[in-house]
């Protein structure tokens, strides 16, 4: 325990979940039709394993099998009798075949029965008891295939690393534990070596001690005849006091005796009420299960009819699903449309832009070219005027 504990700590989340298959739940509709059709496998199992069981009483479970599976069943056991007289006498290949293949039909068929009716292979399961089996065996080595079927499928590729490195882990403190219990054992050799040889000694102790009491015993014969003589006077007046007791004893069980009489005689009358209420309950609860049966045919009819629905929305569904997924294709080419669309028109504004910044900039450069132009004539001109008036 005290390797196990910190070993679980460290444990991560992914790992417990592949370690714990009761965790572990169907995601994927995949998964959710494998597992099916493995519980199916099981039940199929353990009905087959209850056939032999109510072929062998199958007067007792008539009434509750009902007509058709009740006929199953004898042309299955007729067709199981004969071919354990085929196969126990050498005869025609063809004919045990033949029997062979209407047995398996005859199998089929039964289980097809007792699906049909689950409420029918549950009582049965419950009510017919039957002996292990190398069947249950199977059925338990099926069942674990089913829960590690269920765990591979719900296992990621993360999670396996996870689980990998984690057995590799208990792995090496297997070693380590291994390692510490081969120490132990060497020194729980050095102790019993050592408990031997005290048990040697004292065995010696022991022979000297008996060679002791022996003569001991020799010295105390005369002591011993003497209290001999004391224990018969002692039996003497015990077996007095024993004789006036068993007189007692005998007066009280005569008392007890009669007493018993009358508890027989009020129990047998408390008895005989007891009956009364019990068939009374009997016949009250015959009622409550023919009230029941009835129910449960009801229910069934009404669950055939809401299964016959379900399947027609089903289809329905899958219907509107395909048209559901053409429609999400031309939505997706429509908007990859606009996209485009949308883009270009970017890419025109960005260009009409700088085409709006070119032109500024141009006139810009323009009007100070003009302006520059008209300044510079003006100088000229002034200067011009200047130089006539100076000569």
């Amino acid at each position: 325990k005290g390797i196990a504990a910190p070993g679980r700590a460290g444990i991560p989340l992914g790992v417990m979940k592949v370690l714990d298959p009761r965790q572990l739940k169907p995601d994927i509709t995949e998964t959710e039709r494998i597992l099916t059709v493995l519980d199916e496998t099981i039940v199929k199992l353990e009905i087959t394993r209850l056939i032999p069981r109510v072929i062998g009483s199958l007067e007792r479970y008539a009434r509750m099998l009902g007509p058709e599976i009740t006929s199953s069943l004898w042309e299955h056991q007729k067709l199981s009798v004969e071919i354990q007289h085929l196969l126990a006498s050498p005869g025609d290949e063809e004919s045990k075949r033949d029997v062979e293949q209407r047995l398996k039909c005859s199998l089929r068929n039964i289980l097809r029965l007792f699906l049909a009716n689950p409420l029918l292979y549950h009582g049965l399961k419950y009510k017919v008891r039957v002996r292990e089996s190398p069947a249950d065996v199977f059925i338990k080595a099926f069942m674990e295939f089913r829960d590690f079927m269920l765990e591979r499928l719900l296992t990621s590729p993360d999670e396996e690393k996870e689980k990998m490195q984690f057995m590799k882990d208990i792995s090496l403190r297997v070693e380590k534990n291994t390692e510490t219990i081969s120490a132990l054992q060497e020194e729980l050799a050095v102790v019993i070596q050592t408990r031997d040889e005290e048990l040697n000694r004292k065995d010696k102790m022991i022979e000297n001690l008996k060679t002791s009491m022996e003569d001991l015993a020799k010295d105390c014969k005369a002591e011993i005849q003497h209290i001999m003589e004391e224990g018969e006077n002692q039996q003497k007046e015990d077996e007095k006091a024993s004789k006036y007791k068993c007189a007692r004893l005998k007066q009280e069980i005569q008392l007890m005796g009669a007493r018993f009489n009358a508890l027989v005689l009020e129990h047998r009358a408390s008895e005989l009420v007891l009956r009364k209420e019990k068939c009374k309950a009997e016949m009250e609860i015959q009622k409550w299960v023919q009230k029941y049966d009835i129910d449960m045919t009801e229910k069934q009819a009404t669950y055939d009819g809401l299964q016959a629905a379900y399947n027609d929305e089903k289809d329905q569904l899958s219907l509107l699903m395909e048209k559901h997924a053409l429609l999400l294709q031309e939505y997706t080419e429509i908007e990859e449309e606009r996209r485009r669309l949308k883009e270009k028109e970017e890419e025109a504004a960005r260009i009409e832009a700088r085409r709006n910044d070119a032109a500024t900039c141009i006139q810009a450069f323009w009007k100070g070219y003009l302006v520059r132009s008209v300044y510079k004539s003006k100088l000229k001109k002034g200067k011009g005027k200047g130089r006539g008036k100076g000569k």
